[in-house]
């Protein structure tokens, strides 16, 4: 069953005025993270595996389908995917990690590998990041990117142990790991080893977001303060996760601050946004960047939901993203 297009958008209205989630109330803040419906259910294979990073092991997990949709003899394409998190919060336990992860190998007959890569503590003495093996760094650009970047590198090198080609290996994520995702897109293409496509969802493309066009700004007009990455929001968790100030951002931070000519190089790329979602701006612009630099882009807007809907079990137009990147990973 699937939920109707405009249950988010009930449960939005349903928040009213509230400008925090203390005077929503506990009540409203547990109806609105309330799934949809049930989780899918797909016939998969998951391991835990490990890649050799610049800053130490990195922590991944292989979804491999195990009803197969191609000869199994055949090598699959893949995806390596980046959760998202603000660059602080998530794991692979999240919806939108796990359940991503599983419904796009379920749809597609693609192996996923979803990436743990390490995280900044949060700003201003907050909680600090779940630590990993090794080490104990502070945590900044350009170390979550180089995690990412080493996980492509060894899904290549053992792509025949694995069942993949290494040919049709995509790169994709959301929210923050889609920063991660293009930004180490950005980096393997300078490096003559882009990946096969990108899958961007709802990404931070740009240190502050660029200005709302009239359309977008009406959607975001509805959005509690609660849900919205206003500038300065934007501008701590990019300052926490630069660890300088943003004039020095690069497009391997930002992949927004990049030159046409910088971007011209990169693969094949999907960008999403939500509807109601401060970042949509960032997508839009990156997308027509991209345009702009000669690449191959697709850019949609996914309707009636809100920042992060891949975290919505059960919701349809989660389904509807993951039908999307399934199709494309079987297009590669």
């Amino acid at each position: 069953m699937t939920t109707d297009p405009c249950e988010m958008e009930q449960r939005l209205r349903e928040l009213g005025r509230a400008t925090t989630w203390q005077e929503a109330g506990p009540a409203a803040e547990e109806a609105w993270n309330a799934p949809y419906g049930p989780a899918e259910d797909w016939d998969l294979r998951i391991d835990e595996a490990e890649a050799p990073g610049p800053h130490g092991p990195i922590p991944l997990r292989v979804y491999t389908p195990t009803t197969p949709t191609v000869p199994v003899e055949s090598p699959r394409p893949a995806l390596v995917w980046c959760h998202g998190g603000s660059f602080q919060h998530g794991d692979l336990d999240m919806p939108e990690g796990d359940r991503t992860a599983r419904g796009v190998a379920g749809r597609s007959g693609a192996v996923v590998v979803s990436v743990d890569y390490r995280l900044c503590d949060e700003p201003s003495g907050g909680a600090p990041a779940r630590r990993f093996p090794g080490p104990v760094l502070d945590v900044r650009a350009p170390i979550p990117r180089l995690d990412v970047h080493a996980a492509v590198r060894w899904v290549r090198e053992q792509a025949a142990t694995w069942g993949i080609d290494s040919a049709r290996i995509a790169l994709g994520g959301a929210s923050a790991g889609g920063n991660l995702a293009a930004s180490a897109s950005l980096q393997l293409a300078q490096e003559g080893a882009a990946p096969a496509a990108s899958l961007l969802l709802y990404p931070v493309c740009h240190p502050l977001n660029p200005q709302a066009t009239a359309e977008e700004a009406v959607a975001l007009a509805e959005l509690p303060a609660m849900l919205r990455f206003s500038p300065q929001k934007m501008r701590v968790m990019a300052e926490n996760y630069l660890g300088r100030p943003l004039e020095e951002a690069t497009a391997h931070d930002f992949p927004g601050v990049g030159s046409a000519e910088q971007l011209a190089s990169l693969p094949r790329t999907y960008l999403e946004a939500d509807e109601y979602d401060d970042l949509r701006c960032s997508a839009r612009g990156y997308a027509e960047q991209l345009r702009e630099a000669g690449v191959d882009v697709e850019y949609e807007v996914r309707r009636g939901v809100t920042h992060g809907h891949l975290n919505k079990v059960g919701l349809s137009q989660a389904a509807a993203t993951m039908d999307r990147m399934a199709s494309i990973l079987e297009e590669l």
